[in-house]
């Protein structure tokens, strides 16, 4: 009888059941829950269909599966488009094209036993000679929900203290008229330009201030870093209004490193302090120039042999706060209402890649993420930002610091 009672119980540390959301709390939109000490989604693959319980991250890029739907009775993720079906196994990756298999460790990690039981959902994450969940009592309450499980390796955030030494856009130069100021945000410090007989100055003083690209930039401490090179198409100009972001900036900037087509490899070449990329796509022949910590150039020559070009710095305020600086070209000799349209499409470009991003930071360790043919040049920009942080500390090399380069 004493036995039946402790079954009775909800008591996770004597059956290996844990309860983790009401049953009518879980349909098609992943839940995170915790179960072991350990978080998982739970979701409806299918409606009125079994919860299914699954890792909580895509092991791509590491964002969070709470954003993705649910599609053709699979999991999408919202970033890449991964998809997953009920036992964990990776059934699709758009960028491999439809009949690619998914490469290894791309699979989601699934408990050993989901049940649904008084109107309960419990799981067993390891294998438990209990076959079914106690029964629900009235004080029955869904386990704790624990953080989700952070990289092994080093993650740049946007108020690294290496960061201090590079050059960073903080807005652009005719913003600041002569004897006028300007406030600004910049590693989680304020400071206040100011334009006096055409110098700009910082205050508190800073290591360099200067113009560039059309934007003014300061370097807290002294810079080691390198910039982008000559503009090849200039053409005619239109900056983007700045736009402020909670996703830190290195990963915002990996995220636009994505060819975006189904199979297209970039032949990157490293160069000092960043890398420079290029692939055909249909008939365009796109070019990157990458500079670390946040300065990308994208040219493109077009089927019909016109060009634009894309300059995109990124300004890293706080740790939630990124701001976004770009400006866009076309060659010849366009019009306004061409060079006006050319600026929405890569506004809702922008637009489109933050939303599905994770806001941790971007890991540097290549063994955190999942790393296909097609991330090639993301992978050369974690090795820009590797060398960049080790070449920043200006110390002893210690063996975080070759984990660190090796990424």
């Amino acid at each position: 009888m004493a036995s039946s009672r402790a079954l009775s119980r909800p008591s996770p540390g004597g059956t290996g059941w844990f309860p983790v959301a009401r049953a009518a709390d879980v349909g098609g939109t992943p839940l995170l829950v915790g179960a072991g000490g350990r978080p998982w989604v739970v979701v409806r693959l299918r409606p009125g269909g079994e919860v299914t319980a699954l890792s909580p991250h895509c092991p791509h890029r590491l964002l969070p599966l709470t954003s993705a739907t649910v599609v053709g009775g699979d999991l999408r993720c919202a970033g890449h488009g991964w998809t997953f079906a009920a036992d964990g196994r990776c059934r699709g990756v758009p960028a491999l094209g439809p009949d690619a298999v998914p490469p290894p460790r791309a699979d989601l990690s699934a408990p050993w036993a989901v049940e649904e039981r008084d109107g309960w959902v419990w799981v067993a994450p390891d294998r438990t000679l209990h076959h079914r969940p106690p029964r629900a009592v009235a004080g029955t309450t869904a386990e704790p929900v624990p953080a989700l499980p952070a990289p092994s390796g080093p993650v740049l955030g946007n108020v690294a203290p290496a960061l201090g030494r590079a050059w960073h856009p903080v807005a652009r130069a005719d913003a600041l008229e002569e004897g006028g100021w300007l406030s600004v945000r910049l590693l989680g410090a304020t400071r206040t330009l100011q334009r006096r007989g055409g110098v700009v100055t910082a205050e508190p003083p800073v290591a360099g201030v200067r113009e560039r690209d059309g934007a003014l930039w300061l370097a807290p401490e002294p810079p080691c870093g390198t910039d982008l090179p000559a503009e090849v198409f200039p053409g005619r100009t239109q900056w983007l209004p700045a736009v402020r972001t909670g996703t830190p900036a290195a990963v915002l900037m990996d995220a636009v490193l994505d060819p975006g087509a189904p199979g297209v490899v970039a032949e990157v070449v490293p160069v000092a302090g960043g890398c420079t990329a290029r692939w055909a796509d249909g008939g365009r022949q796109v070019v990157v120039h990458l500079r670390a910590p946040f300065q990308l150039r994208r040219d493109e020559t077009l089927p019909d042999g016109t060009t634009r070009s894309l300059l995109l710095l990124l300004q890293p305020e706080d740790a939630d706060s990124t701001l976004v600086h770009a400006r866009v070209a076309l060659g010849g000799r366009p019009g306004r209402v061409q060079l006006a349209a050319e600026a929405q499409r890569v506004g809702a470009e922008l637009e489109a890649l933050d939303g599905a991003l994770p806001v941790t930071g971007l890991p540097l360790t290549p063994r955190d993420e999942v790393h296909l043919p097609t991330d090639r040049l993301g992978v050369a920009y974690r090795h820009a930002l590797a060398d960049l942080l080790v070449t920043a500390r200006g110390t002893a090399r210690t063996e975080e610091d070759d984990d660190v380069a090796a990424a």
